[in-house]
């Protein structure tokens, strides 16, 4: 009977369930030597004398994912025929779909390879012989290990903790990202690995730090990596959103929220230890011995420093005596005093994160631990000092990140505010949030502090803005949930109670500008009378506008542009207006006098025009029914996503302002875009036909960005505009989907007078003010259940 091929034995424990994690990647591993044993014996014919295959990297520390490479190294000491040999092993792994990273060298040659390469002096930490002559192998192996201790390690330090550095810049952090890189992002299994060959360097490592506390965090994230190549069938470190539900279920997790807050807290708990140890550098690091013999220094390379990522924050060797009560700057640490109140100053805690954000240094981990053991939670009311701290803390701005979340590593966040528990590594599973929401919240709180002089009250903005989304903790409306709680710890902060109605206002409101800017007519009176209603008075308007943007500066690139930001800016100016009874300006989409000159034109002409004001588009056309459904149908057709619509007729010419992003390429030549569109007024072009092509060319490029994406809601409100009725559209984003919308409102005698269109992430709301033919607003019930059902088959929703 033949041997079972390689991919064979893969695909045997791939179909064993019970096989997970470390276990199957040593199986795995035992699988891949066994079938490699018997490739070299047979390309040898049993000799392996003055030879060796060795593993390396995660393979040679039986590690190997399912669809991971296989590193392996041929060692030879003058073998006659080696390039033969090598072919030998090397085509039948290629044969097989294995990812093979190879070389074959002189034991010579490996040490030289490994001083010049940090990778494969890396991979040599972990080489064992899987074939081949122990003479050979075990000399070179305790050679590279050797090399290591002595002066490689010292060599490329450096080097490693600039890497660490550059993948958080690129990666960003596992345990606060929607999708994070399993393998590469700050706190994955890279970091893991590096701190192994750092403690292989430096013994005294593991004094200083808790290397043993890596081992559960590492099985988290290898679990999900195996069980994520599995999925996939291919090698795949990135854990997409389209993928966690299913390896959440072969995990035996409740669900895809439970596997990612354990994912989370893995990458915290590796991340907490690489950075420790880069911090306490110094302490470890052995004396620098001088390269041994034979082995000089390449000119090219610089000296290496004992500067990893904790001297880049400004550590040091001195102190600088007690900065305030309790608190010392030791090493380049924010450390406590021995006489610190920690078990009675309830500010402390606070105090520390302050200061080490306001001279952006870490906090020492003895005092994160000290305040961890004896901190209890603070009196309530809390003390004005304790409240001002955090406030303080908040108001560093960005330093104040890392400073709060080495406090919450400890669980001291939840102590001090139990609440936060509930949100902690709780993750956001849409592609419109980038982060977890305990992240996010702070990234918005910090965001919040470099707005503080919009506002009256900063004080008010930091801590509104750290809480507005705590009801995501809870079930129910995050709104809703968020408000009971926010009065709550506001009383519980000590705050007054016209202090707490605002926090209150802020929490239940926070959404209020930026759904009503991107969905409403902001020319309507009735926008702006009920915005003010809501915000309530001029303090509090401004506070909702500077959290506002803190809140889409963290949430993600999509959630924040100049289109955004232009809109809401407008909204909060007009409700100022309003609120102090001054004038405010006109719309920029109101219809200007070079706008009525092209409908001049177009009147003399008998056509139509376009123009591009960047970001606007503006078509002029002779009116008639569904032009708006022509218009949005041909731009779509040039790669524009539009955002807002303005529609007006002037003595029997429609102008129509559309502010559009384009998300692909250039903008078109407006020539282009006439053509196109007088095409379709004249029945020339299908759009129909064209917009399906066009979807269906892009439809391979899509994925889920949503763990929970809603299908088509449409509702109609009387309420919101004096003279149309608002209709809303819930829908998966598509291309064309304007056009489509539009198009059903023509067939059902409806008149568009203007249209807003809000993506999140791949699913739009678009808002449209209506009347009926006769220019009334739309009040039938019949009537609504008709362009509801029209709408709902347009979209695609048959349900």
């Amino acid at each position: 009977m033949p041997e079972a091929s390689l991919r064979d034995r893969r695909q045997a424990l791939l179909e064993r369930v019970d096989l997970i994690g470390s276990s199957f990647c040593s199986a795995y591993s035992a699988e891949a030597d066994a079938w490699l044993v018997g490739l070299a014996e047979r390309a040898s014919g049993g000799d392996h004398h003055h030879l060796a295959l060795l593993a390396v990297g995660g393979y040679g520390r039986g590690e190997l994912c399912p669809f991971s490479d296989l590193d392996v190294v041929l060692i030879h000491r003058g073998h006659r025929d080696i390039a033969r040999l090598a072919d030998a092993i090397w085509y039948p792994i290629w044969d097989q779909g294995v990812h093979l990273d190879h070389s074959v060298r002189r034991p010579a040659e490996v040490l030289e390879a490994a001083g010049d390469d940090l990778r494969v002096a890396l991979g040599l930490l972990d080489a064992r012989m899987v074939w081949g002559d122990p003479k050979v192998a075990e000399p070179l192996i305790a050679d590279a290990v050797e090399a290591w201790r002595h002066d490689l390690g010292g060599r490329w330090l450096a080097d490693l903790a600039a890497q660490m550095l550059e993948r958080r810049r690129n990666q960003g952090d596992v345990a606060f990202l929607l999708e994070p890189d399993l393998k590469e992002g700050h706190g994955g299994l890279r970091d893991a690995n590096v701190l192994r060959a750092v403690s292989a360097y430096a013994p005294l490592l593991g004094d200083y730090v808790d290397l043993a506390s890596l081992a559960g965090a590492t099985e988290v994230l290898t679990r999900a990596r195996v069980e994520l190549h599995r999925s996939a069938g291919r090698e795949l470190d990135r854990l997409l959103l389209q993928d966690q539900d299913h390896v959440a279920a072969a995990l035996g997790y409740a669900d895809a929220d439970a596997l990612m807050a354990d994912v989370a807290q893995a990458g915290r708990r590796i991340a907490w230890v690489s950075e420790d140890a880069w911090r306490r550098q110094r302490f470890w690091e052995p004396q620098r011995r001088r390269p041994r013999r034979g082995r000089r220094r390449r000119p090219d390379r610089p000296e290496p420093t004992p500067a990893g990522p904790g001297h880049a924050l400004g550590e040091g060797a001195g102190g600088q005596g007690e900065v305030e009560p309790g608190i010392v700057i030791l090493g380049g640490e924010v450390a406590l005093t021995p006489a610190a109140a920690v078990g009675e100053d309830s500010s402390l805690t606070w105090r520390v994160a302050a200061v080490a954000a306001e001279r952006e240094l870490p906090i020492a981990r003895g005092a994160i631990h000290r305040l961890s053991d004896k901190v209890p939670p603070p009196p309530e009311p809390w003390p004005v000092e304790t409240r001002q701290a955090l406030v303080r803390a908040l108001l560093a701005g960005k330093p104040a990140v890392d400073a709060l979340e080495s406090l919450d590593e400890q669980g001291l966040l939840s102590r001090l505010l139990p609440e936060w528990q509930a949100v902690r590594n709780k993750p956001q599973r849409n592609a419109y949030h980038r982060f977890t929401v305990d992240r996010h919240l702070l990234e918005a709180a910090t965001n919040a502090a470099a707005l503080a002089d919009r506002v009256e009250r900063p004080d008010l903005l930091v801590i509104g803005t750290l809480l507005h989304d705590i009801g995501k903790g809870y079930p129910g409306d995050h709104t809703a949930a968020g408000v009971p709680l926010v009065e709550q710890m506001a009383v519980r902060m000590g705050f007054s109670a016209p202090e707490v109605d605002t926090l209150v206002r802020m929490v239940s409101q926070h959404l209020l500008l930026p759904d009503v800017a991107t969905r409403r007519d902001l020319d309507d009176p009735a926008t702006v009378s009920r915005v003010a209603e809501l915000a309530g008075d001029p303090a509090t308007l401004h506070l909702l506008a500077a959290l506002t943007e803190a809140d889409s500066l963290a949430t993600g690139p999509a959630a924040w542009g100049s289109w955004k930001a232009g809109l809401v800016a407008e909204l909060t100016e007009r409700t100022e207006a309003h609120l102090t009874g001054a004038r405010a300006a006109h719309s920029r989409g109101w219809v200007t006098d070079e706008h009525r000159a092209v409908m001049r034109e177009v009147r003399a002409a008998d056509g139509s025009a376009v123009v591009l004001e960047p970001p606007r588009v503006v078509v002029a056309a002779h009116d008639r029914r569904g032009l708006l459904a022509s218009v949005a149908g041909v731009l779509a057709l040039h790669g524009f996503d539009v955002r807002s619509a303005d529609v007006s007729s002037e003595d029997g010419v429609a102008v129509e302002i559309f502010t559009v992003e384009i998300i692909r390429g250039l903008w078109p030549d407006s020539a282009r875009l006439r053509a196109d569109l007088a095409a379709v007024l004249a029945g020339r072009l299908v759009l129909t036909d064209h917009l399906a092509a066009k979807a269906a060319a892009y439809a391979g490029a899509r994925r889920l960005s949503s763990a929970h994406p809603f299908g088509t809601l449409v509702t109609f409100d009387n309420e919101a505009s004096a003279s149309s009725t608002v209709m809303e559209v819930r829908a998966p984003d598509e291309l064309g989907l304007l056009h489509r919308v539009t198009d059903a409102l023509f067939t059902c005698d409806l008149d568009v007078v203007s249209a807003r269109v809000s993506t999140i992430g791949s699913e739009v709301v678009d808002a449209f003010y209506v009347r009926t033919a006769a220019g009334t607003k739309l009040s039938d019930a019949s009537a609504m259940g008709r362009v509801q059902a029209a709408v709902r088959a347009a979209v695609g929703d048959r349900g």
